[in-house]
């Protein structure tokens, strides 16, 4: 349906007029800080955080991700795989919170019928194309995930340390 006269500024009430400015203005400022605000993770997630206060992070659900990061970072280094718990622990809190059983059901992965899974929100083509040897083979194993995704990110990125997004 199209109007055949436009409605000049003039004609428009003044009421109509300052709904618009406000709306436009509160519309702006949101976007402002969107673009300007760090994401969660990033907020949240300290440069280097002290041994001390590593010792204490939990999952959302209350499971050990520090424990877990220490022994991938074990497995990593005799693997030859780079990265480090920082970089680790940032994009774990960033794709599950910390849940090892997180399932993404709804990205592009999981509509072809491969829901990303785990700490690090792996698919199962790449768990199996990125398995370390010596960890389980269960995709949601919160070691094996972690392994494998550092294992897909240094062959894709040169490291774990260097994704700060959706891999």
């Amino acid at each position: 349906m199209a109007f055949s006269t436009q409605i000049t500024a003039a004609a428009r009430p003044t009421r109509f007029k300052r709904a618009t400015v406000t709306v436009l203005a509160a519309a702006g400022l949101a976007g402002a800080a969107l673009t300007f605000a760090p994401s969660p993770a990033q907020a949240a997630e300290p440069a280097a955080a002290p041994k001390a206060a590593q010792s204490a992070q939990k999952g959302t659900d209350g499971n050990n991700v520090d424990a877990w990061i220490n022994q991938a970072l074990k497995v990593m280094k005799a693997k030859g795989i780079p990265g480090s718990y920082e970089g680790l622990h940032r994009n774990i809190m960033r794709e599950s919170s910390g849940n090892p059983n997180a399932v993404n059901g709804t990205d592009v992965n999981a509509v072809k019928g491969t829901p990303s899974k785990g700490l690090l929100q792996v698919i199962q083509p790449t768990f199996d194309a990125y398995h370390v040897a010596g960890t389980s083979q269960s995709l949601t194993d919160p070691v094996a995930n972690i392994t494998a995704a550092a294992n897909y990110a240094a062959d894709r990125y040169g490291s774990i340390d260097n994704v700060n997004s959706a891999y």
